[in-house]
């Protein structure tokens, strides 16, 4: 345990350094601090631009946060050669890909936690809105740090086999599929008119990539008259849905890097 702590905090020092992480999360604290001074709609309608605007600004810099992150991880310590003095130490291949993934989701949860509170504070400033309001921009947020945290997962899979240039579009892919493709692909596969073969096509697809669209749950933010069937479980049940992908793609990670050559 000592040594992936040890990994842990490295790797959270080591993002920390890296201007271009820096520089995409200034960014993205800028852009979310202008939307709210960019109101120019009614009342009603610039509320719901405001939380919209903010929240897609929040996931897709977070998004692209954690690939950037990620898909260097693994290939950098492999290039610079110190992954031959770390594993020269006490310590397992899989507690230095375990510390690396954690280290990871420690850096994202410290730079998603700067801009989802950059985002409530102005958004209470400008807005003024109940406090019901503020805590469904909270649960959103943390949503979106399970999101890159299972999206972090899958980039660290595939930066055990293939280079960063390709697990960059690899990991973005999945996002891509997971989340703006996967009700189309889920409509396909329920769809009972389609086509054997794109119906089986689309159940396949959404039986292996992971279902990000289920961690976007602003519509119910954005239109009050929507609510979320059983909360307390659909919060839970999501959790656990990425908490066990994580687990499946960490440990098939293991065993990729467990038999690569470094």
């Amino acid at each position: 345990m000592g040594a992936i702590l040890s990994i842990s905090t490295t790797t959270v020092g080591e993002a920390i350094r890296r201007r271009v992480l820096l520089v995409i999360l200034m960014i993205g604290v800028l852009l979310i601090s202008i939307v709210p001074a960019l109101s120019v709609l009614s009342a009603r309608s610039d509320l719901t631009t405001t939380i919209s605007s903010m929240l897609f600004v929040l996931r897709i810099v977070s998004v692209l946060i954690a690939i950037v992150l990620t898909v260097y991880m693994i290939p950098n310590e492999i290039e610079r050669r110190t992954i031959y003095t770390i594993l020269s130490k006490p310590v397992q291949r899989w507690q230095f890909l375990v510390g690396k993934y954690l280290g990871a989701v420690l850096a994202l949860g410290l730079m998603i936690g700067l801009m989802a509170g950059v985002m409530l504070i102005l958004f209470y400033f400008f807005k003024h809105p109940p406090m019901e309001r503020m805590l469904d921009l909270l649960r959103q947020a943390i949503l979106y740090f399970i999101e890159v945290s299972l999206l972090a997962a899958v980039a660290i899979f595939f930066s055990t086999f293939v280079t960063p240039l390709v697990n960059f579009f690899l990991s973005a892919g999945v996002w891509g599929v997971g989340s703006l493709l996967n009700p189309l692909y889920d409509s396909f596969a329920n769809n009972q008119g389609s086509a054997p073969i794109i119906r089986g096509m689309a159940k396949f697809v959404t039986s292996i990539l992971p279902n990000f669209s289920n961690y976007d749950v602003k519509n119910p933010i954005i239109n009050p008259g929507v609510t979320i069937q059983n909360e307390t479980t659909y919060y839970l049940g999501t959790a656990g849905y990425g908490l066990l992908y994580i687990t499946i793609l960490i440990i098939a990670g293991i065993l990729i890097f467990d038999r690569r050559e470094v």
